[in-house]
């Protein structure tokens, strides 16, 4: 029987992901911060913790625990500061690593940003191109890639490089979907951003795949279909019925709006992807990855695209009373 060992339930992937292994009849190990959290999210769904076996998040707290497999997807998104990346990112997670049994077969959850943007002159970002991540966060990603490979050579271990991840229950998007309800919407800079992205139920069905590998990676994985920034905002607009315009704002400006996120606690909390540092991300205009490797290594291939997942998450907004869709 497949047992499964799960950080980040009560996130995006992690609430995706428990609800298909949960249907599959997998029994889950759930080391969780917040339990009630994960029973209020699985009733929300009609389901209970039954299959859920759930452990503190201190690994050596853990008895009697031999999971089969493991999915780790936890890790810090936004941070005050580089430790705090570090802290959850890499040091955590290498400890989660050491508490799983020896024959475990894990993948762990990078993230393209541990690879950063696609280098000039390049239609896509390979894994033969150097690792050139412009965030704390993307560093952190990136060193813990680094220590899974000097540190657990011989383990079933499979790193994944999703990019931007979009589908229900993704709550991070929710900013987008309000903005595409206004008449004028904006975008950062003149020039047209390009970028790779993987709908939830793709990203899944790559997890799943990735268990059969011997291959360590880590492997960029996304959509075979590339997105534009104004493509992005006008295709949520759409799902929440919104009918306005979108418009360029200077870089310029976005930098000086970054300084004052900064510089006053309660908007850094309130718009974490604007502080400086996860700002640094916006500047490149191409973050465009090639899985075909990936591909060739497991016969996986996205089925999803962006309308599809942008409505499926719209449709999880409105359900959840978060967002009201515009009719006209």
């Amino acid at each position: 029987m497949k047992t499964l060992l799960l950080t980040g339930a009560t996130g995006f992937v992690g609430r995706n992901l428990i609800l298909r292994e949960l249907e599959h009849g997998t029994r889950i190990f759930a080391p969780v911060r917040d339990a009630d959290k994960l029973r209020r999210q699985l009733s929300r769904e009609g389901l209970s913790t039954e299959s859920v076996t759930l452990l503190p998040s201190d690994p050596a707290a853990w008895k009697d625990i031999n999971p089969t497999h493991a999915v780790l997807s936890a890790g810090v998104l936004f941070a005050r500061n580089r430790e705090e990346y570090f802290k959850t990112n890499v040091d955590w997670t290498l400890e989660i690593l050491r508490a799983l049994p020896e024959n475990c077969r894990t993948v762990v959850l990078s993230s393209q940003s541990a690879g950063g943007p696609t280098p000039c002159g390049r239609a896509s970002r390979s894994e033969s191109d150097a690792d050139t991540p412009v965030t704390w966060y993307g560093e952190s990603k990136l060193e813990l890639e680094q220590r899974i490979g000097r540190f657990f050579p011989t383990r079933k271990i499979t790193i994944l490089r999703p990019p931007m991840i979009l589908g229900a229950r993704d709550t991070a998007t929710l900013p987008l979907f309000k903005m595409g309800r206004n008449l004028i919407r904006t975008k950062p800079g003149w020039r047209k951003k390009e970028f790779s992205f993987i709908a939830i139920e793709d990203l899944i069905e790559a997890i799943s795949a990735a268990f059969d590998l011997d291959a360590p990676g880590p492997f960029y994985i996304s959509a075979d279909q590339k997105i534009s920034d104004i493509e992005l905002i006008d295709t949520a607009a759409r799902a929440s019925g919104g009918r306005g315009v979108t418009l360029p704002v200077p870089l310029s400006l976005v930098k000086m709006a970054s300084l004052v996120v900064d510089s006053i606690p309660a908007l850094r909390k309130s718009a974490p992807s604007l502080t400086r540092d996860r700002a640094k991300e916006i500047w490149p205009n191409r973050w465009v990855v090639d899985s075909s490797a990936f591909r060739t290594a497991t016969g996986w291939r996205s089925r999803y695209n962006l309308s599809h997942a942008l409505h499926s998450a719209c449709d999880f907004f409105s359900k959840e009373g978060l967002l009201v869709r515009q009719n006209f």
